[in-house]
C-alpha cells in the first residue's frame, strides 16, 4: 500500500501551478484544468490518479528488487533527492547529468571504479608519498568526481527504472532511459512532453513544497516495496 495522496496537501504545496500559457507543450492539454492569469492550472484529482500509479509502479519494482535511479538536480529538490536516496538505498543524481550515464555505462562505471579505488588510498595513507601540492590535487579529484558520481557509487548495472524531477530539463537523461529501454516515471510540468515518459506525474515542478511533499511519497513507496521483499529474502 502506497500513502494515501491529499488533494488538499497538493493544492496547498502549489502542484497546480504550470508554466506561463505561452510557455506550454499542447500533449499537456488533458492534464489541465484552464488558465489564470496567464498561468496554466493542472487539473490535480488527474494529478492525484496519474501520481497514485506512478507510486505503485514503485512499490511494485521495489518488491522485486528492481533498481530505481532517483534524478533531480535542480535547487529546489536537489538535496530532497539525496535525502530520499540516501534513506532507501537507491542510487541517485543530484548534481548534473553527465551524458553517457546510461548509453555508455561501462565508462561510467570504470570511473565509478577509480573513485572508490581513490578514496581506499586516500584512506589508506598511499598518497602520504607524494608533495603536499600533489595531495592536495588528488584530493580536488577525488572530491569532483563524489561530487558527480558519489550518489551512484552502488550502481553495478543499468537500473530498471529512472525516477525524474523535471523531464523537460533532464531530456539528456529522457533520451537515453528510452534508448536503453528502462521505465521511466517522472514528474511533467506544462512545458514537457509527458508522451516521452511511461508514467508522467503532471504537476509543478518547480515549488519546493510540492516536490517535498511528493517526494517523501515516493520514498514511502519504495520503502513499502523493500518491506515487501525482506520475508523472502528471509526465507531464502
Amino acid at each position: 500500500m502506497t500513502s494515501k495522496i491529499s488533494l488538499e496537501k497538493l493544492l496547498e504545496a502549489g502542484a497546480h501551478f504550470g508554466h506561463q500559457a505561452r510557455r506550454w507543450n499542447p500533449k499537456m492539454s488533458s492534464y489541465l484544468y484552464g488558465v489564470e492569469e496567464g498561468i496554466h492550472i493542472f487539473d490535480l484529482p488527474k494529478t492525484k490518479i496519474a501520481l497514485e500509479e506512478a507510486l505503485e509502479v514503485l512499490t511494485k519494482a521495489s518488491a522485486e528488487g528492481k533498481v530505481i535511479l532517483l534524478l533531480g538536480t535542480k535547487k529546489q529538490v536537489k538535496d530532497k533527492i539525496i535525502e530520499v536516496g540516501k534513506e532507501t538505498g537507491c542510487p541517485y543524481v543530484s548534481e548534473r547529468w553527465l551524458g553517457g550515464t546510461l548509453s555508455n555505462f561501462e565508462q561510467i562505471k570504470r570511473t565509478i571504479d577509480k573513485l572508490a579505488d581513490m578514496k581506499v588510498k586516500m584512506a589508506a595513507g598511499d598518497y602520504a608519498k607524494f608533495t603536499k601540492k600533489e595531495r592536495l590535487l588528488i584530493e580536488r579529484d577525488i572530491a569532483r568526481m563524489d561530487r558527480f558520481l558519489g550518489g551512484i557509487t552502488q550502481l553495478e548495472k543499468l537500473p530498471d527504472i529512472l525516477f525524474i524531477v523535471d523531464t523537460h530539463k533532464e531530456k539528456g537523461a529522457v533520451r537515453e532511459a528510452t534508448k536503453a529501454k528502462i521505465g521511466t516515471v517522472g514528474i511533467v510540468d506544462t512545458n514537457a512532453d509527458p508522451t516521452l515518459i511511461d508514467y508522467p506525474i503532471p504537476m509543478n515542478d518547480d515549488a519546493s513544497k510540492a516536490l517535498d511533499y511528493v517526494m517523501d511519497l515516493v520514498k514511502d513507496a519504495i520503502i513499502a516495496g523493500q518491506k515487501k521483499i525482506k520475508p523472502v529474502k528471509e526465507a531464502k
